[in-house]
């Protein structure tokens, strides 16, 4: 008999630790590297490869189109994947099609960038499924902004450099309106984005910084606590933005990231556009700026809003895991990458 409960506890000590190790394992800690690798820039002749890893395209057709045509204008050479516009519900195609249009791109020998045709919702249910093995070998640069976020979440994790930019579907806007959206994607695949000068903002919090600048749309940021994409924050300058929310999920997802420490060692946090932001039923009471200083109240460092980058056509590119230096002043706030 108690030979048998011997065996009977050595077996269940032996469950109990593989079970530990296995949940050890899913609890990644964020990356915490401090260098990041910058894929080659462009260069004439260079093949871009425009995928859609997210919302479905239905009626994009014609932007597609155009995408196509502004990047054989800069010298390029555009290529779609297979299933650009494959219909699978909300999504353009299946988990498996895009899945495999996605890593298709990131295997690629020769090309040079991914272009995200655009966001809604969807890149999360394939990042776990996605091997970068052969992208480390030939990176290529990742372009998109919202729903992109978790992949540039990814990339950053694994030590690379990406363009928070336009994507391919807002080709369908008028070309005067993205033209300064237009202007940096081409200035950051061809090496040249130096700087930006931005108007000053009343709710700014003067200051100055360095650090890599990392981020992305707040709802995904808050929906990767916890796994292995999260990000690490520690002395990097974090960028957010937002769109058709209401101010307490702002709110919520901001006090999610704090309580989860993100904004504990950060450099500095730079606000892109809230837009669209959805009117409560009942009055939060403050200004988004306002709500957003209030979760910050806590921390030194500075504050930079009024960044033209998200989901407005004045969408700039941010090159994610670039060491920038960052100066708010009275005066404004300048960007130096």
């Amino acid at each position: 008999m108690y030979f048998k409960t011997l065996i009977w506890l050595v077996l269940l000590y032996g469950c109990t630790q593989s079970k530990t190790s296995t949940m050890n394992a899913l609890r990644t800690k964020p990356s915490t590297l401090e260098s990041y690798q910058t894929p080659d820039y462009l260069t004439a002749g260079d093949t871009v490869i425009i995928v859609a890893p997210a919302g479905i395209l239905k009626g994009r057709k014609q932007a597609i189109e155009n995408a196509q045509k502004l990047l054989k204008n800069w010298g390029l050479a555009p290529v779609l994947g297979a299933h650009v516009f494959s219909h699978y519900h909300h999504f353009a195609g299946d988990d498996t099609q895009r899945k495999s249009d996605m890593q298709w791109a990131l295997d690629h020998p020769t090309a040079k960038a991914i272009w995200c045709a655009r966001g809604g919702y969807g890149s999360v249910r394939i990042l776990d499924y996605l091997n970068f093995e052969n992208f480390k070998k030939n990176p290529k640069w990742l372009i998109g902004y919202s729903d992109i976020t978790a992949l540039h979440n990814k990339l950053q994790g694994i030590g690379f450099e990406s363009i928070h930019g336009m994507m391919a579907v807002n080709m369908k806007e008028d070309r005067k309106s993205i033209s300064n959206s237009l202007k940096t994607l081409k200035l950051s695949l061809f090496g040249q984005l130096k700087s930006y000068q931005i108007n000053a903002h009343k709710s700014n919090r003067k200051g100055t910084a360095e650090g890599v600048l990392i981020g992305g749309n707040l709802t995904l940021l808050a929906s990767q606590l916890g796994s292995a994409s999260q990000l690490n924050t520690h002395g990097k300058v974090l960028f957010i933005e937002e769109i058709g929310e209401y101010k307490y999920h702002i709110d919520r997802m901001l006090q999610s990231l704090k309580r989860a420490g993100y904004f504990e060692q950060c450099a500095a946090v730079i606000i892109g556009d809230m837009t669209k932001i959805k009117p409560n039923t009942t009055d939060w009471g403050s200004s988004i700026e306002q709500l957003i200083l209030d979760v910050l109240e806590p921390y030194d460092f500075p504050i930079a809003f009024g960044i033209p980058a998200g989901h407005e056509l004045e969408n700039h590119s941010l090159i994610f895991g670039r060491k920038i230096s960052l100066n708010i002043t009275t005066n404004g706030t300048q960007i130096c990458f």
